[in-house]
C-alpha cells in the first residue's frame, strides 16, 4: 500500500512455469493483491501459481494476450485494487520497479505509467534483436505525431493504472492479441488521461517470451490501423466503439464466464 492505496500485481501468463519463481520472488512487500491469470497453458503455471500463493486464475482455452489483460483487470478491480501494475510472467523485466512506479500512480500525478526499454538505452544492452528496436523507434515516431504526444515508446508490456482509468476505458472493444496494449495507450490518450515513463532495463533469453517476426509484422500493422482509427475518430470521420464512452468496459463482474478460479 502506498499514500493508503492498495496495489494489485496481475501477471497475464502462458507457459511462464520456468520464470514465474523467479518473477515473484521480485515483488515488494508493498503490493497488496497478487493476480496470475493463466491463459489455458500446457505446462505448471497455473499450479505453480497456486503454491506460490497468487490468486490463480484459468482461462478454459487460449484466448490471447488481450483477452488475458481484460481478466486480470476485472479481478484486479473486483479484488479492491487502487493501483494496477502488469508484470510479465516471464522475467523480461525486473519487478524492483513495481514500487516506483504505483508510486507516480498513488502521486495523483499520473493515471498511466509506462516501464520504458528505450529510455536510458536498455533495450539494445538487453538483448531486443535490431529489426524489434528500429520497428520501436519508427512506430514510436509515428503515433507521436498522429496522437499528439510525446512518449518514447509505445510497446513496452510493463505498466502501471489507476483505478479510474482500468474503470473508464472501454477495454473489452480492444482486440484480443498483442495490439490491445497499443490501443490501450491511445484510449488513455483519447480520453486525456496523464501518462508518465519510467526508465527500465530488459531481458531477452530463450525462456522469455516473445513474438516472432511474422507475429511482429502483423502488430506493426495494428499499430497503424490503431492510430488512424484514432484519427478518424477524433476528426468525426468515422466513429469508432474504441474510443467512445459508452463502449464496453472491464466491470468487477464477468460478462462471460471466461476463467476459473484455482
Amino acid at each position: 500500500m502506498i499514500n493508503g492505496k492498495r496495489i494489485a500485481v496481475v501477471m497475464p501468463a502462458y507457459n511462464a512455469e520456468k520464470t514465474l519463481e523467479k518473477t515473484v520472488r521480485e515483488l515488494s512487500d508493498l503490493v497488496d493483491i497478487k493476480i496470475l491469470v493463466d491463459d489455458s497453458s500446457k505446462d505448471q503455471t497455473a499450479l505453480l501459481s497456486r503454491q506460490l500463493g497468487l490468486q490463480t486464475f484459468v482461462h478454459d482455452a487460449n484466448y490471447g494476450y488481450g483477452r488475458n489483460q481484460q481478466t486480470c483487470y476485472r479481478e484486479a478491480l473486483a479484488a479492491g485494487a487502487d493501483i494496477v501494475v502488469m508484470v510479465h510472467a516471464d522475467y523480461q523485466y525486473t519487478p524492483l520497479l513495481v514500487p516506483a512506479m504505483a508510486g507516480m500512480i498513488a502521486s495523483g500525478v499520473y493515471d498511466m505509467v509506462l516501464a520504458s526499454r528505450i529510455l536510458g538505452n536498455g533495450a539494445l544492452k538487453g538483448g531486443m534483436p535490431l529489426y524489434k528496436y528500429i520497428s520501436n523507434r519508427l512506430l514510436t515516431a509515428f503515433q507521436n505525431l498522429f496522437l499528439g504526444v510525446k512518449l518514447s515508446e509505445y510497446h513496452t508490456g510493463f505498466r502501471a493504472f489507476s483505478r479510474e482509468l482500468l474503470e473508464t476505458l472501454p477495454l473489452l472493444e480492444n482486440s484480443d492479441d498483442f495490439v490491445f496494449d497499443n490501443q490501450m495507450i491511445a484510449q488513455a490518450v483519447m480520453f486525456g488521461f496523464n501518462i508518465g515513463e519510467i526508465s527500465c532495463p530488459t531481458k531477452y533469453f530463450e525462456e522469455a517470451s516473445s513474438i516472432n517476426f511474422k507475429r511482429s509484422v502483423q502488430y506493426g500493422l495494428g499499430v497503424l490501423g490503431t492510430t488512424f482509427s484514432f484519427v478518424a475518430h477524433k476528426l468525426g470521420l468515422v466513429r469508432a466503439a474504441r474510443f467512445e464512452r459508452s463502449g464496453k468496459k472491464v466491470v468487477p463482474v464477468y460478462h462471460v464466464q471466461a476463467a476459473r478460479s484455482v
